[in-house]
């Protein structure tokens, strides 16, 4: 690879894959709409980059949409459910790329530790196809999500997406309503935000009923 140039890890498509740092402010929406979701904006030139619907939209538990600023969907985000599931150690989603013909294509899975056995582990992202072999899982989460004090780190423990909320927007805003997301170069953002979405869910914030 040429030096200087970045490398591209589209997850959904490279449309979202940024060859700078970038920077995004999440918005969450009135609590009088109850599963609402949220809505993501470039703190740069205050564009509207991606929104989610909760299920107080879609009026389906466990299920989320990341639409793109345009509002034409690009992720449909689902918990498996059912008696296997039920008994599982694990809480488990999945994201589906959704195409013009709204046929579904399985591009990541999410697990998240429910029991107490397995409290100190870390909730695991696996792309499909897989973008890294050496391990049984892609990315991971570290940190607290409900505290925005997290980050996304790859197999090879390099920090690509750090959830925070900045100095001035907490001065201002007084609320946990509104926190920045720091993508790195060539990470799928829209890969990002669905990955964040299920958190927010999983953690009964904007987009849970």
């Amino acid at each position: 690879m040429a030096a200087g140039k970045t490398s591209m890890m589209p997850i959904i498509s490279k449309l979202y894959c940024s060859s700078s740092q970038t920077v995004l402010l999440v918005r969450r929406r009135p609590h009088v709409v109850n599963g609402g979701g949220f809505v993501v904006s470039d703190c740069c030139t205050q564009k509207v980059v991606f929104r989610v619907d909760g299920c107080g939209v879609l009026g389906t538990s466990g299920q989320l949409i990341l639409k793109d600023g345009d509002g034409d969907a690009l992720l449909l985000l689902r918990r498996k459910e059912g008696l296997v599931e039920a008994l599982s150690i694990y809480r488990k989603w999945k994201g589906y790329t959704l195409d013009y013909e709204r046929s579904q294509k399985v591009v990541f899975n999410l697990k998240d530790p429910v029991s107490c056995l397995l409290r100190n582990n870390a909730i695991r992202i696996c792309t499909e196809p897989r973008v890294v072999s050496n391990k049984g899982w892609d990315f991971e989460i570290r940190g607290y999500f409900p505290d925005k004090n997290c980050s996304v780190v790859d197999s090879w423990g390099n920090i690509v997406v750090q959830v925070g909320v900045k100095k001035e927007v907490e001065q201002v805003m007084e609320s946990k309503d509104f926190y920045h997301v720091v993508v790195k170069p060539g990470i799928d953002q829209a890969f990002v935000f669905g990955v964040i979405a299920i958190l927010d869910n999983i953690y009964g914030e904007s987009t849970y009923c």
